[in-house]
């Protein structure tokens, strides 16, 4: 318990030393697979926003370019280490070619959907960009799409700290109907975009 409120205590330090650049190296940290809650970033940094020490749009594009930045190392990961591996070694892990082609399909398919809706899912938007590596995802529309869904995420955040950063319990209460908003958010795209493929298949 007393090393994580260091751990805290030391990322909020960050954010009010490091400014900007602090924000987008842990939000970086974030988009890999280290366990850096954006919360304690993004939060306090839009609360240092309300009291005039931060701009807001700043904040917005050093933490999406951040979370771009950590996330493309996951694709690169996933696509020049994990995909060689897995067509080589897969076998003896139960990963068959035929799975990794059918990943390779509905990426290619669902590419786009699947990444900008797992941005915004607490413990999948650490990890949404590994299959979109394996999967080969065209390089330009991961960009695009993790941007999308990394500056959604980023953008409640940091509005959240600016209006009621200085109240920790109305942040406490507020971030849990948050999160249930975004993953109803989540669920009504992907059921909207579910029928819009269905109205265009046929």
């Amino acid at each position: 318990m007393e090393m994580l409120q260091e751990f805290i205590t030391w990322l909020l330090a960050t954010v009010h030393g490091w400014g900007y650049a602090g924000i987008f190296i842990l939000m970086a940290l974030e988009s890999t697979v280290l366990p850096i809650p954006s919360e304690l970033v993004l939060i306090p940094a839009g609360y240092l926003a309300y009291q005039g020490h931060m701009s807001l749009p700043l904040i917005l594009i050093s933490a999406t370019l951040g979370c771009l930045f950590g996330a493309s190392i996951n694709y690169a990961f996933a696509l020049w280490v994990g995909r060689p591996f897995l067509e080589r070694y897969g076998k003896y892990f139960f990963v068959r070619p035929a799975l990794l082609h059918k990943t390779d399909v509905f990426f290619e398919r669902h590419g786009k959907i699947s990444t900008f809706t797992g941005r915004l899912i607490p413990g999948i938007r650490h990890l949404i960009s590994l299959p979109a590596g394996l999967a080969r995802m065209n390089k330009t529309a991961f960009a695009l799409y993790t941007c999308l869904g990394a500056g959604l995420w980023s953008s409640v955040l940091t509005l959240l700290g600016y209006f009621i950063g200085g109240n920790e319990l109305l942040i406490k209460e507020y971030l849990q109907y948050l999160t249930v908003g975004l993953i109803i958010f989540v669920i009504l795209a992907i059921t909207a975009y579910w029928q819009w493929q269905q109205r265009n298949g046929k």
